[in-house]
């Protein structure tokens, strides 16, 4: 509502006085303020604020008058009246300065437009020159305890038990006198004839306030009593009074009155303040509310406060500031809603947490609008030396900057989605991105489109809620054009369009607009007709239209105009409707404008846009007058007035859903009061095709009913969504310290005939933490605003600075899901179905998991911490609601998460044993969950059953590859073990994204072992760095620490069987991920189970697994390579020996690249698992084969004749700087050899059946470990796959050696056989390869089987090694092998020529068994 703004102004008065200002009063307009001392009287101006003008009385007279203590201003500004102590009181006339009318002036700089103005514009910014007159005192004989203005007259109260009036022009006509002890006093009006009188002798007003609304003083008596007194008559005679006064208050010190909600807010001893209203039809003094500090917010305060001093209702009425003799401001919303207090948090504390003293406040009021709070402090005064012995000081005034909601003077805005705060020269919007094109998903509305440019898209799935108005936490600030704002300040009225890009704001004249789409504002061009009209009745948007209700000066006429947005402003565009009274609200529904006049009538007008005109605009037309004088005793009362489509009966709209969307009813608040006007339908019903469009008579209303008291705010929605009936069709309504509530409609399940006994709506009432400024109705929202402090006291200097006296406050966004309390409050009244009906339309929310966990903790917490019994507990009611959503699981256990242990019981007596609930975890294969659910076991219940529960899901776990859980639960069971469950050991909890071998990124191992690197035993070398037998980067302490224990072993046990579970399945792949992730000794286990699980009983099934589980192309021949020249040997030693020169080879070999986008990846996934028969992936991969391959790798390599761009290769050699350096040298060795095209075709062919980088990555790693483990099956299969022939070799080496069983010889010798035959039959693609390792096959057939025990075997040294084999071509570029391992494109060009395309092909391919591919590339 009211929000503090940045760091309060000082105000220091230019004249130094030894006196103090101890009283500021404001005239009625607000735009003079009288300040006043002991001898004293001075007037400011509000903007710019500055000192007028300042009458000082003389010794003489004060000693008759004595020193001032009281000042009241006459309603026009003209005169003002002082109260002397002696009994006096001294009227001034408050003169125009005759020779300077200014006293300052705005300065423009020569040749500004500004100057050529029209007259009286310039006088706006000035600061008039004004001097005081004082007339003749009138003399009361007694002292004066108050003072208060009427039209004409003065009310004085005085310490004799007398009320004077005074006449404020003719003080000599003589003045009326009543004495209170005449005037009857009773509990309420009707008992006051004869009942009994209260006795008033020697009792006098202390302070008293004239309501107009209510026509009577509201009066505190000096004894603490507080009382109401009004005329019996129309007129204020002295002898027609009589008073009611308020029971059981003794203690009241000051009262203030709120005209617009008719309440008497008085001040107590106690600290709190009493709200009264007059009840109308006994008119006694009822307690509306109280406003109070609490103890819950203000524990140290709260009762320490001392008596209030002052209370100040703003001028628009919607909030009261409150202040005590101990100091402090707080401020309240006029039912009670607390918004700021200055006694508490950082205006209270100073950063280093020590108190400060509470700013103590002799007097305060509100300036124009409500945008400034002057006050003056007890003690702010600077002191100043003077030439004489006494101490002159320069007297200051703080001005509290305040920035308010536009629904305090607009309510027509409370239609909107938008937040729209305005302070005295800038706006505050919570509109998103006006770049951004807005969505409103589901909001299908009978709108009028606006231009197709600026109108929101309908089909985005976001809705605009959720995209926009929660996108961050920031405000758009709009800075209200300096031009307007110096003429036309105070702005009065701000709007919001429904799509929150376009504001309106009005001042004191004419008005001005803004669109966030083009970041500028259109002001009139032509300022006459700016000067010549005043906005009176608010302002709202209708599509790009401004709905202005405004006065006309020139005609002496009230308008209601509309301007297009788009066109200049200018009254040529407007279309201009007559009004016959003044308008003082203003609102839009759909095409329907409603007015609220001073004549307390509602009118209602159509607007249509016009197509035939060529400026783009609207035509208005009445349709409906409907009088409300018999309801509303005073139309300032009425607080807004709005147009809805809610009704009481929804079965109508069920029936006829076309009048669902019409205007059905009118809403007023009455001072607080919310009255309903529905459409009366109980008449004859014509049917709408009947009469013609044209001629439809709108119904008439009936009788007004009152939906609810002490309503602030109301909020409805215009659009209709068929998924969210229940909130598109409530009422919002903020209720104060009450809360809000919603007026929700009931509907019958399926279109069933409706209960009887149910009714239509219901009022549910519920509790939120913010205050509310906006409702998003799909999205379950509440968008509010909040204050903010930031301390800056740290500036350390003697005299404290008001920026450290101060905290600097800020305004800041919230919002609030109120969806759980209305779901509470639905069941609490039985209204399950209803309840499960509205859950249901919104489940798609994003944090509808966090609405049903809100809802069970609520519940939980206030029934388990109860003290007494609950006859009737919601909890299970509650329970078995959320059961009906699949988030059920995780709601209950994040719920008891975040609720103390001791309420488990109670929660779980309710939802179930936790053990049932971990087991539907498991079922659901939410393991997450179950995790938590392990953890609240683990609490519950006993060791033995946590164990067994965590078993099955660290099993789980390890099935599904879930690394992070697994990690967690090898905790978990160690600290069941060791008693630590408290305090369980830290693992790392990094895994990486694509579940590779973490270990490989810290190793020494190359990445392709090539000849040179098995020679010269660096194999040795690198066993010796490689996996690590003690300790590992992470999770190798637990093998080392304890390993002895039970606990180590039962864990060591379920990650053996793991092991051996995913090696008989043959997923390597899954094994390696395994190992790294949970630091598993793959060496150590696989030594051991090397004559067991780690043998190869298919070498075919093993190898068409590896080359399904890591996405490895299987080989294929292009049809050209049969006449390859290649064939001959030709090139190989040449370009092995030069690139073995180079440093590259090795640079390649080892550069860590992932170049394999994870697309890619899936897309071959998705691809290769498709594929039915071998020869099928053999015709695929062939026609798929090598150009893009060519194209995206080798291109650089060609000789220069061939005009391929040299750009793609460095794209992929991007990663390794050694690579990037060491490019040209290859560059240049092979731009020498001319290669032909088919050599070319051939090499790209050969890169096009490697696979991803990664993988080859991982089965390098994988070759090693086996390797070292001995498992030399394997280290078969993988050579196979990598079609390296030194892996080959080096296995058939090691084969020689007497350690190694006969069983693995005759295994490997057996499985080459198998291979080779499916090889012949099925994928002639690995015949190259058989043919280049043939030498090693015969020596493996000429091998003669030993007999060796198996525990003799130790890993073959490098004295076992034989001779390199030959490094070839391709092996260089192992590093960079290409991204795409099948590319999904279809050939392109001659040398992707299919093999079932040629017979020739075929036939020659049967020559490749007899050993003529010598030199084929690996």
């Amino acid at each position: 509502m009211y929000f503090l703004s940045g760091w309060p102004r000082r105000l220091l008065c230019p004249l130094r006085s030894g006196e103090r200002p101890f009283l500021i009063e404001p005239s009625a307009q607000r735009f003079y303020l009288a300040v006043l001392s002991e001898t004293q009287i001075s007037i400011w101006f509000s903007r710019p604020s500055v000192l007028i003008v300042s009458y000082i009385e003389s010794g003489k007279a004060a000693a008759q008058f004595g020193f001032y203590q009281q000042v009241e201003w006459k309603p026009d500004d003209s005169m003002i009246a002082v109260a002397a102590a002696n009994g006096y009181v001294l009227l001034f006339d408050i003169l125009g300065g005759l020779d300077e009318k200014y006293l300052y002036e705005p300065v423009y700089p020569k040749g500004s437009a500004r100057v050529k103005v029209t007259p009286g514009y310039k006088e706006e910014q000035c600061a008039p020159a004004l001097t005081l007159e004082m007339k003749k005192p009138v003399d009361l004989e007694a002292p004066i305890s108050c003072l208060q203005t009427l039209q004409e007259d003065l009310l004085v109260a005085t310490a004799d038990g007398y009320l004077h009036m005074l006449h404020w022009d003719s003080v000599s006509n003589g003045r009326r006198a009543v004495n209170l002890c005449t005037v009857p006093f009773s509990l309420d009006l009707q008992s006051s004839r004869g009942g009994p009188c209260l006795d008033l002798e020697g009792v006098y007003i202390r302070d008293m306030e004239y309501c107009a609304t209510l026509d009577g003083f509201a009066v505190v008596f000096d004894d603490g009593r507080l009382g109401f007194i009004t005329p019996t008559a129309n007129r204020l005679a002295t002898d027609q009074l009589q008073g009611v006064w308020a029971a059981d208050v003794s203690d009241g010190t000051c009262v203030a009155v709120n005209n617009k909600y008719r309440l008497m807010a008085f001040g107590c001893a106690s600290g709190s303040v009493l709200v009264y209203m007059i009840d109308s039809s006994t008119g006694s003094m009822q307690l509306s509310h109280k406003l109070e500090l609490t103890p819950k917010h203000y524990p140290d305060v709260w009762n320490k406060t001392g008596p209030v001093k002052m209370i100040r209702w703003s001028p628009d009425c919607s909030v009261a500031m409150v202040t005590w003799d101990c100091g402090g401001l707080s401020l309240w919303s006029v039912f009670g809603a607390h918004l700021i207090c200055t006694l508490g948090e950082d205006f209270a504390y100073h950063s280093d947490g020590t108190k400060k003293d509470p700013l103590k406040i002799s007097s305060m009021s509100w300036g124009v609008e409500g945008y400034h709070l002057w006050v003056i402090s007890s003690m702010d005064a600077t002191p100043v030396e003077a030439e004489g012995d006494e101490k002159l000081q320069q007297a200051g005034i703080l001005q509290f900057q305040f920035i308010k909601s536009a629904l305090t003077v607009n309510p027509c805005t409370s239609n909107q989605e938008q937040v729209l705060l305005q302070g005295e020269d800038r706006l505050y919007l919570t509109c998103g991105d006006p770049t951004q094109a807005h969505s409103a998903s589901d909001k299908s509305s009978s709108r009028d489109s606006g231009s197709p440019l600026h109108r929101p898209s309908a089909s985005t799935p976001l809705s605009q809620g959720l995209s926009t108005l929660l996108g961050h936490k920031h405000w758009q600030v709009v800075q209200i054009h300096s031009t307007y704002l110096e003429t036309n300040w105070p702005i009065r009225f701000a709007a919001i369009d429904w799509s929150g890009q376009c504001v309106a704001v009005a001042g004191r004249r004419g008005f001005a607009h803004y669109s966030l789409y083009t970041r500028k504002w259109k002001l009139f061009g032509n300022v006459t007709q700016e000067q010549n009209m005043a906005v009176t009745g608010g302002l709202a948007w209708w599509n790009d239209f401004v709905v202005v209700a405004c006065y006309n000066f020139i005609d002496r006429q009230e308008e209601l105009r509309l301007y297009v947005r788009s066109s200049n402003l200018d009254n040529a565009f407007a279309s201009v409707t007559k009004l016959h009274a003044d308008t003082l609200l203003l609102n839009v529904f759909r095409n329907v404008v409603i007015l609220f006049r001073a004549d307390c009538s509602i009118c209602l007008y159509s607007i249509e846009r016009r197509h035939d005109s060529p400026n783009p605009s609207a035509s208005v037309e009445l349709l409906q007058e409907v009088s409300m004088s018999r309801y509303i005793p005073h139309p300032g009362l009425v607080v807004s007035v709005t147009l809805t489509s809610v009704r009481t009966e929804t079965g109508i709209t069920l029936k006829a859903p076309q009048q669902a969307c019409s205007a059905e009813s009118i809403l007023l608040n009455l001072a607080g009061q919310l009255i309903m006007l529905q459409r009366d339908r109980s008449g004859p019903q014509v049917r709408e095709k009947d009469t013609p469009a044209n001629q439809t008579k709108l119904l008439p209303f009936c009788p007004p009913v009152v939906l609810a008291q002490c309503v602030e705010n109301v909020w409805t929605t215009c659009r209709s969504n068929r998924k969210k009936r229940h909130l598109m069709e409530a009422l919002w309504l903020s209720c104060g310290e009450a809360g809000m509530k919603v007026w929700l409609p009931l509907f019958p399940r399926d279109h069933r005939k409706p209960h009887s006994f149910l009714s239509r709506r219901i009022m549910l009432p519920f509790h939120i933490n913010i205050y509310p400024l906006t409702v998003l109705f799909e999205d379950a929202l509440i968008l509010g605003a909040s204050n903010e402090t930031m301390l800056f006291d740290g500036l350390g200097s003697s005299a404290e600075p008001l920026e450290a006296l101060f905290p600097f406050c800020t305004v800041e966004r919230t919002s609030q899901i109120y969806l759980h309390h209305i779901l509470r409050q639905l069941l609490v009244r039985n209204l399950g179905e209803q309840a499960l009906m509205l859950a249901q339309s919104c489940a798609s929310l994003p944090y509808f998991p966090h609405v049903l966990e809100l809802m069970v903790h609520v519940v939980l917490e206030e029934e388990a911490t109860s003290r007494e019994p609950i006859p009737d507990p919601l909890l299970p009611t509650v329970a078995k609601f959320v059961t009906e959503f699949p988030l059920f699981l995780q709601t209950i256990v994040h719920c008891a998460r975040k609720t103390e242990y001791a309420l488990w019981n109670y929660l779980f007596a309710a939802v179930g044993n936790p053990k049932d609930l971990f087991e539907e975890c498991l079922m659901a294969q939410d393991l997450d969950t179950a995790a938590s659910y392990l953890i609240i076991l683990q609490n519950m219940e006993v060791p033995a059953v946590s164990r067994q529960h965590a078993t099955l899901l660290f099993n789980t776990a390890l099935e599904q590859g879930k690394w992070d859980l697994c990690r967690q639960m090898m905790r978990f069971l160690k600290a069941i073990g060791s008693g630590e469950s408290e305090t369980p050991p830290s693992t790392p909890t990094t895994q990486s994204s694509t579940g590779g071998f973490e270990f490989f990124r810290n190793r020494s191992i190359s990445m392709s072992q090539s000849a040179d690197s098995i020679a010269g035993g660096k194999f040795n070398l690198q066993k010796t760095m490689s996996m690590p037998s003690g300790q590992s980067s992470k999770g190798g302490d637990r093998w080392c620490k304890d390993s002895d224990s039970a606990e180590n072993l039962y864990i060591d046990m379920m990650l053996w069987r793991h092991a051996r579970h995913l090696l008989e399945q043959v997923r390597l792949r899954d094994l390696g991920c395994f190992s790294a992730q949970l630091g598993f000794e793959l060496i150590g286990w696989l030594c051991r189970e090397r004559t067991r699980v780690a043998r190869v009983d298919d070498f075919v099934t093993a190898l068409k697994c590896l080359h399904k589980d890591f996405l490895w192309p299987f080989p294929v021949i292009p049809a050209c390579s049969i006449s390859s020249p290649l064939k001959n040997g030709r090139c190989r030693p040449v370009l092995s020996s030069r690139l073995l020169k180079s440093q590259s080879a090795d640079s390649l070999l080892n550069s860590d690249m992932d170049t394999t986008p994870p697309q890619v990846n899936t897309a071959n996934h998705s691809w290769l698992d498709g594929l039915g028969a071998v020869s099928k992936e053999l015709d695929s991969a062939s026609s798929h084969g090598g150009p893009q391959t060519q194209e995206a790798f080798l291109s650089p390599l060609i000789n220069k004749a061939e005009e391929y761009s040299v750009g793609s290769a460095t794209d992929l050699t991007e990663t390794s700087s050694m690579v990037d350096g060491d490019w040209t040298m290859v560059d240049e060795n092979f731009s020498t050899l001319n290669l032909t095209q088919s050599e070319l075709e051939h090499i790209s062919m050969e890169l096009a059946n490697k696979g991803p980088h990664k993988s080859q990555v991982q089965l390098r790693y994988l070759l090693h470990v086996f390797m070292e483990a001995g498992c030399l099956e394997w280290c078969v299969i993988i050579g196979l796959i990598l079609r390296d022939a030194s892996v080959i070799k080096q296995v058939v080496g090691f084969l020689d050696s007497p350690e190694v069983p006969s069983e693995t010889v005759q295994s490997i010798r057996a499985g080459l056989i198998a291979v080779d035959l499916w090889v012949s039959s099925d994928c002639l693609g690995y015949k190259p390869f058989l043919n280049l390792i043939r030498p090693q096959l015969l020596k493996l057939m000429e091998v003669p089987v030993e007999q060796v025990q198996p525990e003799a075997f130790q890993p073959a040294g490098a004295s076992k090694l034989s001779e390199p084999p030959l490094l070839l071509l391709p092996r260089a570029e192992d590093a960079h092998s290409p991204a795409h391992p099948l590319p999904l494109d279809g050939p392109s060009g001659a040398n992707a020529r299919p093999l079932d395309d040629t017979p020739e092909a075929a036939q020659e391919e049967a020559a490749l068994d007899e050993g003529s591919y010598d030199c084929t590339l690996s």
